[in-house]
């Protein structure tokens, strides 16, 4: 695999965004508060500095907002393999979860079941960044720590592990300015209306655009971060708008998608941005002459696996510094597509999603969030599965 780069940080210039307290991240060691510039998740202190779970058999049990997409299915199915794998530490535990399938109450609901079973901790994908706060707190008086990945909380009573999904907003705007020109004109795509993610990643885009004004965006459109939806407004879209569209800005892992929509609509092929996915690759293996791609790793077992070590580590009483772990997105350019490409990646591939050769967050640099760290039992980066099997 080539090798793969990391966001550079950089000092994003002022937007209507309020962005997270410096005071809050600026001692970290530098390669992690350089991931917290220009970040809009609201963050405060660890409510977790004294914590630490009592002797005895773990029940992990995870509240899932949504599990429609091959991302979402892959998080749990590592996450469900890591945790299973603590016997071999010498810890008991058992793994359990739980889908609201995008109804919030409903997730809010299954929190507090959690919560009745006297669940060891709560990890959560989240279906909003303060719907679910008072669950949360509920979970916190209970002594259940509760971790979410994929997008942020405002709860102060929660740690977030996470990205800078402003950021990453932002850089893709950036990229298509810098590949396409000034005067391009776009399309966008979203994931879940109204998810804590989306909304920072558009206020992202939205600050890279205004310094972009000759960029155009044509249409705006959801597409749930799920292949079969986002076709499917594409094609809406395009039916509506006749006009050269140069790129699409996408947040989720439906490149693939995106290319067949152009092609089947008859359309020129234009850049896209995303995250990779094994499909995407399979797809670009057989239309190297069109596929275009500019964008980042937002990976499914990346995902779990820094949920995984963070929750860890908060059982263990490793006492994070502060309530927002942020993790680095790798940056994968067209450049990058052939050495990440793998035999078994196909246009069909929708569950396979490449996997970085090196830990984006190395257990080194993990420790830096930590006031007290520690390995994790029974971690191993180099155990993780590969893309084919």
């Amino acid at each position: 695999m080539s090798k793969i780069k990391y966001i550079v940080p950089a000092l994003l210039l002022a937007s209507s965004t309020a962005f997270a307290d410096e005071a809050l991240y600026k001692d970290l060691p530098g390669e992690l508060s350089g991931l917290y510039l220009g970040a809009s998740s609201e963050m405060f202190p660890s409510a977790y500095d004294d914590f630490k779970v009592a002797d005895g058999d773990w029940k992990w049990c995870h509240s899932e907002s949504y599990q429609g997409n091959p991302w979402r299915v892959t998080v749990t199915n590592e996450l469900k393999r890591l945790v299973e794998g603590l016997s071999e530490a010498g810890i008991n535990a058992t793994f359990e979860i739980s889908d609201s399938n995008g109804d919030v109450g409903q997730q809010i609901n299954q929190i507090r079941t959690f919560i009745d079973r006297k669940c060891t901790v709560i990890t959560s994908i989240v279906s909003s960044s303060t719907a679910l706060n008072d669950a949360i707190k509920a979970a916190y008086d209970a002594g259940i720590p509760f971790i979410t990945a994929a997008g942020a909380v405002t709860s102060p009573y929660a740690i977030n592990v996470d990205s800078n999904y402003y950021r990453w907003g932002y850089d893709m705007i950036k990229a298509i300015a810098g590949t396409v020109g000034e005067d391009a004109t776009i399309m966008m795509v979203e994931g879940l209306a109204g998810h804590p993610i989306v909304l920072q990643e558009k206020a992202g885009a939205d600050a890279a655009l205004a310094e972009h004004p000759g960029i155009k965006v044509a249409r705006t459109v959801n597409g749930n971060w799920t292949a079969n939806v986002t076709k499917s407004v594409l094609l809406q879209a395009l039916a509506t708008y006749p006009g050269q569209i140069d790129a699409v800005w996408t947040t989720g892992s439906e490149s693939r998608t995106v290319a067949e929509a152009f092609k089947q609509a008859g359309r020129d092929a234009p850049l896209i941005t995303g995250s990779i996915t094994g499909d995407a690759l399979g797809y670009w293996n057989e239309n190297k002459d069109t596929y275009r791609f500019e964008g980042h790793g937002v990976l499914p077992h990346m995902t779990a696996q820094t949920l995984f070590r963070a929750a860890v580590r908060v059982l263990q009483g490793q006492a994070p510094k502060l309530n927002t772990l942020m993790v680095p997105l790798p940056v994968i350019s067209g450049s990058d597509l052939a050495g990440m490409y793998e035999s078994c990646m196909t246009p069909d591939a929708v569950s396979v999603f490449p996997v970085p050769a090196t830990d984006p967050l190395p257990a080194d640099q993990m420790d830096g969030y930590f006031n007290n760290p520690a390995p994790v039992p029974g971690w191993d980066y180099a155990k993780s599965p590969k893309a084919c099997n």
